[in-house]
């Protein structure tokens, strides 16, 4: 994906079907899909190390459920969900759809929502920030793939060294160079971008030691703020 323009955003829709299809999502999702409403909800989809593959939009449907995700991590899905899938009772199956959560890049800047930019980074839940945790996983449901890491991360306070930032700056590559002064190599660094007039903004990561530093300073060309 070309992440400097404002071009459409393209999903799949996971169809999962069958009479085991909730009891097969609850062990996989991070979401509590028990009682869903009518509108859906976030949830993320982990690796077993608590690494997230990406975020989803599930709603429910009488004889199943609808998990929407960004259409080039559909595959990525697809596989994840099915090295799970064993003796359920549960279909699943991918489609392309012409919507989705968000209609173009530019509206994930604007909600501040990651995507599979920023996802590439690797990185487990908390990294994402509290808002990002609060919508799309539930802590009092049962047992999912990828839980026992982002639970014991929960309850120590979720201090995580890699944050999710907003950034603003002159250029890509002086955000960059701002984002890349403080913490280990990687994943540090812009992961979506678009000019707004003189200025770039975009979404990125940054090492806390950098956020801890910038928060003493009143001005700067380069403006990070964690997203909270």
């Amino acid at each position: 994906m070309n992440d400097e323009d404002a071009s459409q955003l393209e999903w799949s829709v996971i169809k999962a079907r069958g009479p085991e299809s909730e009891s097969f999502l609850q062990g996989q999702l991070s979401q509590d899909l028990a009682n869903l409403d009518g509108g859906g909800a976030w949830a993320m989809l982990l690796a077993p190390d608590s690494v997230v593959m990406t975020t989803c939009y599930v709603t429910c449907h009488d004889d199943g459920f609808d998990v929407v995700v960004p259409r080039e991590l559909a595959d990525v899905a697809m596989t994840r969900l099915r090295r799970f899938l064993l003796r359920s009772k549960c279909t699943l199956d991918v489609v392309e759809v012409s919507e989705g959560p968000f209609a173009t890049r530019d509206e994930q800047i604007d909600a501040a929502w990651p995507g599979p930019g920023e996802f590439a980074a690797s990185l487990t839940p908390h990294s994402f920030g509290r808002s990002v945790v609060g919508a799309a996983i539930s802590f009092q449901k049962g047992c999912f793939t990828g839980q026992e890491l982002v639970a014991r991360l929960d309850a120590r306070g979720s201090s995580v060294p890699w944050r999710f930032v907003r950034v603003s700056g002159p250029s890509r590559e002086r955000i960059n160079e701002v984002l890349k002064s403080k913490g280990p190599a990687c994943p540090q660094g812009v992961t979506s971008a678009r000019q707004r007039g003189s200025r770039v903004e975009g979404l990125g990561f940054a090492h806390r030691t950098l956020l801890n530093q910038l928060s003493d300073q009143s001005s700067v060309d380069v403006t990070v703020e964690e997203v909270d």
